[in-house]
């Protein structure tokens, strides 16, 4: 009777630890099985999503080439576009001209028609390249991108972190019309490999700045004024030149009342040189 009772409660004291240790073994996590169908989608997916050539060194972007761009800017004298008033007047004289579609030239569909605009020299340039491009793979380049103004460029890193800022020492060349982008999205390795060779070989004879971007799917290339003497087009009339100085705004001063008032000459104007001819 006394070894039932002992039994017993050796019994009820395991019980609890039966329990405790039923709770702590790992339940083994049940795999829901993928269709053939499912996982042959994900794993082209994934290849599409992280899909990437190699950059070769003569693209890869850096400050450097971002001083770069800004000096050749600066040696041209060209000014930086602020806002569309600008973007208008350059185009009404002739110092930025159209980019036109054709077979060798597309635009990207998401490209508004008053930024399909870019100086002559960067027009020579994407002429050539989508000429060449043609005749080798029969299919047009594509352009995503071309001028901007700094209110665009503004807006446009707002949401996105990899474009060049407005303004400053590193600022975007596209606001100087002198640069364009080209779509590389839907490139075969050969193209891809095409481009980015003719892209380095005229870096290399210092009449483009490129940059193969890895976050956009696209070449970024400013062109120098230089190219259109390197591809052997004549500089042409004075619409050529790119040289322009913006007419400033005048703002009027606040005048005081502490300010004396103005004098005003009562002499008359002294008379200019003659342009007669003189007489012997």
């Amino acid at each position: 009777m006394r070894s039932a009772v002992i039994i017993l409660v050796l019994s009820a004291l395991s019980v609890p630890a039966i329990a405790m240790s039923a709770r702590n073994v790992p339940r083994r996590t049940q795999v829901r099985k993928l269709s053939h169908s499912t996982r042959h989608h994900r794993a082209r997916f994934r290849r599409i999503r992280f899909r990437g050539f190699a950059i070769i060194p003569a693209l890869r972007g850096s400050r450097d080439s971002l001083l770069k761009q800004n000096e050749e800017i600066d040696r041209a004298g060209l000014p930086r576009i602020q806002d569309s008033e600008q973007l208008e007047q350059l185009k009404a004289v002739g110092y930025l001209v159209p980019v036109r579609e054709s077979k060798f030239v597309r635009f990207d569909s998401a490209l508004a028609d008053d930024r399909r605009y870019c100086r002559p020299w960067t027009l020579a340039f994407v002429e050539d390249l989508g000429r060449d491009y043609y005749s080798t793979f029969k299919v047009p380049i594509q352009v995503n991108s071309a001028v901007r103004t700094a209110e665009q460029q503004r807006r446009l890193r707002r949401h996105n972190g990899n474009a060049a800022p407005e303004a400053g020492e590193t600022a975007s060349s596209h606001l100087a019309g002198i640069t364009v982008d080209i779509g590389k999205r839907g490139m075969t390795r050969k193209q891809h490999k095409w481009v980015a060779d003719y892209l380095a070989k005229l870096k290399t004879d210092g009449v483009i700045e490129p940059e193969e971007e890895r976050r956009q799917p696209v070449f970024h290339v400013m062109v120098a004024q230089r190219y259109l003497a390197y591809s052997g087009r004549e500089t042409g009339p004075a619409l050529m030149d790119a040289k322009i100085q913006l007419p400033d705004i005048p703002i009027p001063t606040p005048i005081l009342a502490s300010d004396a008032a103005p004098t005003v000459s009562t002499e008359s104007p002294s008379p200019g040189p003659s342009l007669e001819t003189p007489k012997n």
